[in-house]
C-alpha cells in the first residue's frame, strides 16, 4: 500500500483531539482512561488510515492500563522504532502505512503464546466486529 501522507492541519480535521496528540504526537492517554473494546470476534484498525493491525484471537488483559496484544495481524503494517524519550530505552509501534504512534512493544507478555505484549492506546485503534459494523 502507498503511504499515506496528510499534513497537521489535515490529520486535525479528521481525528478528535485526543487522538490527533497520541498518534500525530507521539502522546500516551492515561493508563485505564480507554473504556475498553468488546470481546466479539474482530480486527482492530489503526485510527487513523483504517489498516487492520491487530486480531482480537490476540488481545489479552495484561492489567496495564491499555489494551495488550500478544502479536501483530498477518501482514499488518505494524514497525518499529527505538524510543529514547523519558529517559528510558523502549520499542515504539507506529503504522507504516500512516505513521500513527500505536504505543510499545514489551518482552513481558503471555510465556505460552509468543511473550510479547503490545501496549497499544486506546485511541489509536478502533475495533472492526466481523459483522463490518464500526465500534470505537
Amino acid at each position: 500500500m502507498a503511504k499515506i501522507e496528510k499534513t497537521d492541519a489535515e490529520w486535525r480535521e479528521e481525528l478528535d483531539p485526543e487522538t490527533f496528540r497520541v498518534t500525530r504526537q507521539a502522546g500516551t492517554e492515561r493508563p485505564f482512561s480507554h473504556p475498553g473494546f468488546p470481546k466479539t470476534p474482530g480486527v482492530f484498525t489503526c485510527a487513523c488510515c483504517g489498516a487492520e493491525l491487530f486480531a482480537q484471537d490476540n488481545k489479552f488483559e495484561s492489567h496495564c492500563g491499555w489494551p495488550s496484544f500478544d502479536a501483530t495481524k498477518a501482514g499488518a503494517p505494524v514497525a518499529e522504532t527505538r524510543d529514547t524519550s523519558h529517559g528510558m530505552v523502549r520499542t515504539e509501534v507506529h503504522c507504516d502505512d500512516c505513521g500513527a504512534h500505536l504505543g510499545h512493544v514489551f518482552p513481558d507478555g503471555p510465556r505460552e503464546t509468543t511473550g510479547m505484549r503490545y501496549c497499544i492506546n486506546g485511541v489509536s485503534i478502533r475495533f472492526q466486529p466481523d459483522d463490518g459494523a464500526v465500534e470505537t
